[in-house]
């Protein structure tokens, strides 16, 4: 989703070794997104083998991973599974910035003009199916648990997170807290570096831990209120929310309509704004499917799976999967005897 909480929300600094030996679950979608958007040559064109096939969402993948792996992070993945029928609108205002972007690429590659290149080729990033089940190969040569999500990621990861199997969630979207994940992780990137939306610029990032409880408490809200509030502001099952509404007028809102909010949004105009009941949308995500259905199971790296896919499919340098193998073979080396009871 895309809610616009982070002004509100309590973050607190935390160094990658302060992970070290936790469980926890990656939101996939989320994290290669950001590798198909960051990873790309200098004219914007993103990374390709010898046979024309992007690579920039395996390069990040496999170069982050064994990085978090070798510090001694226990990553599980979750991918989407079929969106919520609200969530089609989204997907098409998606596809339309797209194609916009596309336009603009073109425009600038007349006029080669790399700067601007870059900046609207990696907005019309598009994670395909293949793509999608070449990451699950990857991972799963790597020894990680690989999760299917029925509906969407970020709420099985939740879910997981919720049960005790898992500490916390890694993803960059607030939205995660409105789907209850009592343990956040965003920034987790080995060079704390972090690229501007929109820019060809980088910021200098610390990882940051967000806490469920602590925010509702610091906010003064129940998670219901959360999920209206985040709903006033927009989600990707009502885009935009309601206009001239920040989240601090929506918290404000939120708090003095206690829980009457049928009452609440309908002083906020919400059939003024969408063609469908806040009923629908408040239901989508309290309720969204999660499932049982997975197996929290490390094993170690199959060199042969990895090298196949991407030193002989993909045309990745022999040696620099060698060397990162070699680190984190021996990270699990040192852990082979040890429990899941210990990671958390």
């Amino acid at each position: 989703m895309g809610t616009k909480l982070k002004d509100i929300i309590i973050k607190k600094e935390i160094e990658i070794q302060d992970l070290k030996d936790k469980v926890l679950v990656v939101d996939s979608y989320n994290v290669m997104y950001q590798f198909l958007t960051t990873i790309r040559m200098a004219d914007g064109s993103p990374l390709m083998d010898s046979k024309g096939n992007i690579t920039s969402h395996l390069n990040g993948l496999f170069n982050r991973t064994t990085n978090l792996m070798h510090r001694g992070l226990r990553l599980a993945f979750v991918f989407d599974g079929k969106a919520p029928r609200l969530k089609q609108k989204e997907r098409e205002r998606r596809s339309d910035l797209k194609e916009e972007a596309q336009k603009e690429y073109e425009i600038a590659k007349d006029r080669k003009d790399l700067d601007q290149m870059k900046k609207y080729a990696a907005r019309t990033s598009r994670l395909t199916r293949d793509m999608v089940e070449e990451a699950k190969k990857l991972i799963t040569a790597m020894g990680l648990p690989v999760i299917q999500a029925p509906s969407e990621g970020e709420a099985q990861a939740a879910y997981i997170v919720n049960k005790g199997e898992a500490y916390a969630e890694i993803s960059q979207d607030f939205d995660c807290l409105v789907f209850g994940v009592p343990k956040l992780v965003r920034n987790l990137t080995v060079s704390e570096k972090r690229k501007l939306p929109g820019k060809l610029s980088y910021i200098t990032v610390k990882p940051e831990m967000m806490e469920l409880e602590e925010n509702l408490k610091a906010l003064g809200i129940s998670q219901d209120q959360l999920i209206c509030l985040s709903m006033l502001v927009g989600t990707d099952y009502n885009i935009g929310g309601i206009k001239g509404i920040g989240p601090k007028n929506a918290l404000k809102m939120v708090k003095e309509g206690k829980n009457n909010f049928g009452q609440m949004f309908k002083n906020a105009g919400w059939n003024d704004h969408f063609d469908f009941q806040w009923e629908e949308v408040f239901d989508t995500i309290k309720n969204m499917p999660t499932s049982d259905d997975y197996d929290l199971k490390w094993a170690k790296p199959d060199a042969e799976k990895i090298n196949k896919l991407l030193v002989d499919e993909h045309d990745f340098s022999e040696k620099r999967v060698s060397d990162a193998l070699t680190k984190i073979n021996a990270e699990s080396d040192k852990r082979s005897q040890k429990g899941l009871s210990q990671f958390f």
